[in-house]
């Protein structure tokens, strides 16, 4: 069984062919699994035909099988179950521009990152593209829409998994997701985040992919950073920087980078002076986040007062800096919350 939301319009085109059917139900099939639908509940196609597919193809390879909705502010916590019955999750945050969603490249993470859920109990295996593309599918359809009135208008890399640690099946699901034919959503609204792999931000940059690159930084000093984010071993803050400066050459776009304030960890006047020493007169922007606190690693979010006194060091520096507003926080926002929640219940249930 394979998954035919891998494929783009031509490859369905060819395997339209190889199974004895016209070329010109591509576009019927896409615009289908693109709004998200069963195979199965595709009725341009005829009933024998869906049996066809169903046959040698996952009628739903992603389903939505838990949703929570923050009383705070509307954010909508996913829980999705894949075929092989691996759950994943994602996040839909609504805002006065649009609605973003956040979506997983893997099942676990392998990256090890102390104040993440998502990589506690490692990687489990990569998404498929196709896997991907379903999670806007899904969420598109729950919201109401599909392809000729799509409701998510921004997508985000960043839920569970390290996107660069799955390269091929992340552009593929960029291409995907961009053609005109399918969700048409503008590599220009895709944000792809990564902890910093340094090697994969070249080849992304070559891939000619207008996409918004977020780095997640965290420490601008490389043995505390180390403490943070075991990546760091592997490459240094200058690295990255050097690597961010060879794609906005290659693109033109400003990078991005997260920092998750951490109390009594990185929030100090100290990682402050060292980011404008290190990012001043570059073509980039800081994303400050107030940590939603993971209980299993007694980390705790850097309060508002103090979060917008690191905010105030870093504009009185010259640093283009912006505060997100928490979301979430009452619904297990953080990357892996929910997962985690799911996978506990279930083996507490099986005991």
């Amino acid at each position: 069984m394979r998954i035919l939301q891998d494929y783009n319009e031509n490859e369905i085109k060819d395997i339209l062919l190889s199974l004895g059917e016209k070329s010109y139900r591509a576009k019927q099939i896409l615009r289908g699994i693109s709004s998200g639908r069963k195979l199965s509940e595709i009725t341009d196609l005829s009933k024998d035909f869906r049996n066809i597919l169903t046959a040698n193809y996952y009628d739903l390879p992603v389903e939505i099988i838990e949703k929570k909705v923050s009383e705070k502010d509307g954010t909508v916590k996913y829980l999705f179950r894949l075929f092989d019955g691996n759950v994943i999750e994602g996040v839909l945050m609504k805002y006065k521009y649009g609605n973003t969603q956040c979506v997983s490249t893997q099942v676990g993470c392998r990256m090890g990152c102390t104040f993440c859920a998502s990589t506690l109990d490692g990687l489990v295996r990569n998404l498929s593209a196709g896997e991907i593309f379903a999670q806007i599918a899904m969420v598109n359809a729950d919201l109401g829409g599909n392809v000729d009135d799509r409701k998510v208008t921004n997508v985000v890399l960043m839920g569970s998994g390290e996107p660069l640690d799955n390269y091929d099946s992340v552009i593929k699901f960029i291409r995907n997701i961009s053609a005109k034919e399918s969700l048409n959503v503008s590599p220009r609204n895709i944000s792809l985040s990564t902890c910093g792999l340094v090697p994969k931000i070249y080849d992304f940059a070559e891939e000619n992919l207008p996409v918004n690159l977020t780095i997640s930084l965290h420490n601008p000093f490389d043995d505390d950073r180390k403490k943070l984010m075991p990546i760091a071993n592997s490459y240094s803050v200058k690295e990255i920087l050097d690597a961010c400066s060879y794609y906005f050459g290659k693109t033109g776009r400003r990078y991005i980078f997260e920092y998750s304030l951490v109390k009594g960890v990185n929030d100090t006047k100290r990682c402050a002076d060292e980011l404008i020493k290190l990012l001043k007169g570059r073509p980039c922007h800081v994303n400050l986040i107030r940590l939603n606190a993971v209980k299993e690693r007694n980390l705790e979010g850097t309060s508002e007062k103090d979060a917008r006194r690191f905010m105030s060091l870093l504009e009185n520096g010259g640093i283009s800096v912006t505060l997100r507003r928490q979301m979430g926080n009452d619904i297990d926002g953080a990357c892996g919350q929910l997962r985690r929640k799911f996978l506990k219940s279930k083996e507490e249930g099986a005991l």
